[in-house]
Parts: C-alpha cells; sequence; structure tokens
C-alpha cells in the first residue's frame, strides 16, 4: 500500500478529466490510485531508476495513453510534460527519498538489511557511487557529509574508522560498511534505529544529490500547475521536511523588504498557500500495517488562482 495514500488524493483534489504528474512514480501505486479515481484521469510519471520504471510500466499497462512513463528525474518534469504535449497538470506529487523495492533489492546496495556492492544509485547511469564516497572521500569530507546528511553525532567516530578499515582493505559491500559503523565505540547504546541508518541515509543523499534536487524542484513544480494546482510532497526525514518547509513558506510568503519598512515595496507577490499548516502523518494503523511509514509526513501547496 502507498504511503499516506487517501491522504493524497483528497489533498490532490483528484477531479474527473484531471492530469496529474508524478514526479517520483516507483511501482506506481500512489498514480494507480489516481488514475482509478475516473475514467478520463491521466498520469504523467517520471522516475530516475529505470529497473522500477519497468514495474510501473507493467502496472500501468492497462490504462493505456492515460499514463505516460518517463525515464527522467524529477528536476527534468517540464521537458517530460513538453513531449506529452501539455503546458500544465492540476497536481504534482513528490514521494521522497528511497522506495521499498530499491531498500528490498540487495544488489542496489541501499540497505544495510540486505548484504550487497555499495552502490545506492537511483540512477545505474550515474557515475558516483556509494563505494567511491566511502573509499575515496577525505576523513573530514566523510565527517561532513555524516553530520550534514545523516545528523550523525558520532560522525568523527565512523569517518575515522572507515578510513583505517579501508587502508587494510577497500570497502565493496553493504555489510562490511554496516559492521564497521556498528562496532565504533559508542555505537552499541540502546538506539531506536540500527546504528548504520544514519550513515546510510548520509552517503544516500550525497551520492544522489537528494536535498540539493528538492532545492530545485519545488518552485519549479509550482510553476508548472494550473492555477488552483496542488503539489503535494511526502518526506522521510527531518532534511527532506524542512526543505520543503521553508520552500512552502517563502512561496507564500513572497515579500523580501525589510521588516521595518511600513508597505512593501519589493513587487514580489505570493506564489501560492500553503494549505497544510501542520504536516500530516499516518495514523496509528497505516503505521502498523506498514512500519516504513511511521516517519512520512505530507505537506500540499496550492498555487495562487491568479498571477
Amino acid at each position: 500500500m502507498p504511503v499516506l495514500l487517501e491522504e493524497v488524493l483528497r489533498e490532490l483534489q483528484v477531479r474527473q478529466g484531471g492530469l496529474y504528474l508524478d514526479g517520483t512514480v516507483g511501482a506506481a501505486g500512489h498514480s494507480e490510485a489516481i488514475l482509478g479515481c475516473f475514467s478520463d484521469t491521466r498520469i504523467i510519471g517520471l522516475d530516475k531508476d529505470p529497473e522500477i520504471l519497468m514495474l510501473a510500466r507493467a502496472r500501468l499497462d492497462n490504462y493505456g495513453r492515460r499514463a505516460q512513463l518517463y525515464n527522467m528525474d524529477f528536476r527534468q518534469m517540464e521537458t517530460a510534460m513538453k513531449d506529452a504535449g501539455c503546458g500544465e497538470v492540476n497536481g504534482i506529487l513528490l514521494d521522497l527519498g528511497v522506495s521499498s523495492f530499491q531498500l528490498d533489492t540487495g544488489k542496489r546496495g541501499f540497505s544495510f538489511s540486505h548484504d550487497g556492492p555499495l552502490d545506492m544509485r537511483m540512477n545505474p547511469a550515474d557515475t558516483l557511487a556509494a563505494e567511491d564516497v566511502v573509499n575515496n572521500y577525505s576523513r573530514e569530507d566523510l565527517k561532513d557529509i555524516l553530520i550534514r546528511y545523516g545528523e550523525e553525532r558520532q560522525a568523527g567516530r565512523i569517518a575515522s574508522a572507515i578510513v583505517r578499515e579501508r587502508k587494510i582493505e577497500p570497502i565493496r559491500t553493504t555489510k562490511r560498511l554496516s559492521k564497521i559503523v556498528s562496532a565504533v565505540p559508542g555505537m552499541g547504546r540502546v538506539r531506536s534505529i540500527h546504528p548504520a541508518t544514519r550513515t546510510f541515509q548520509a552517503i544516500r543523499i550525497e551520492v544522489n544529490d537528494e536535498l540539493n534536487a528538492i532545492e530545485e524542484v519545488l518552485p519549479m513544480a509550482v510553476d508548472l500547475l494550473t492555477p488552483e494546482g496542488r503539489l503535494a510532497v511526502i518526506s522521510f526525514h527531518s532534511l527532506e521536511d524542512r526543505i520543503v518547509k521553508r520552500a512552502f513558506r517563502r512561496m507564500e510568503n513572497a515579500c523580501v523588504c525589510p521588516p521595518k519598512l511600513p508597505m512593501c515595496i519589493c513587487g514580489e507577490v505570493p506564489r501560492g498557500r500553503v494549505v497544510t499548516k501542520r504536516p500530516i502523518t499516518p495514523d496509528r494503523r497505516e503505521q502498523e500495517e506498514n512500519p516504513r511509514s511511521r516517519s512520512a509526513k505530507l505537506r500540499v501547496f496550492e498555487r495562487r488562482s491568479t498571477e
């Protein structure tokens, strides 16, 4: 079951004859539900992972031309829309982070739960892999990404352990990296998450340039909406959610004038409104049925009715 499915359908306000863009189509759970709302609803789906896109194509095959799928990064959504022959869409969904398919496929190297090569590339055609980061980054660079992208308190110790171990033999598997991180002094304390969780998250974000991608795509997505069209974003950790929250605020409160000025003179106008003053989270039933949904947060932005 896709995360926050009922909430996504409600907040996107799926309408008859509507056109929607799923920028992270994955296995197409959300897209299939959107297409199922009405017989003439259409979807443009993007995913930069060609392997998972094959699953989406198979799942949506019965919908014919109502579902147009592209092997593209969500930052290429404007290109996909032009190819599909449209200039605006009624709603856009971004389900951020790594998919269950990627986590559960050991050969992709995303998870410490499945042994596999240190890869973590969402697009296998990209040049930078997790193995390159782990074996070639300096200790200081490793420490920096563990702090910035993993918010890991033991970043320095973990970076030192990685550098020490790779001198003995290059680190090439998820299992070995997980063992190295878990053995670091201070990591054996009781935690609500696996000791290697934040390290794997940080390396994955670095490999896929995930946070910069989110920063870039949000204002772009709003520009591609019809008036009163909605952008729905599901995030899974505080770094993603913080970017979404701040971007939505900037687009709602566009004025950049100094607070002391009696009136606005910058000429900037709001691009819309934040629909969700607080993020929508899964209810207890969904969290029990799908433990991976526990950290999910849905935020929604609506483009203004007139420019």
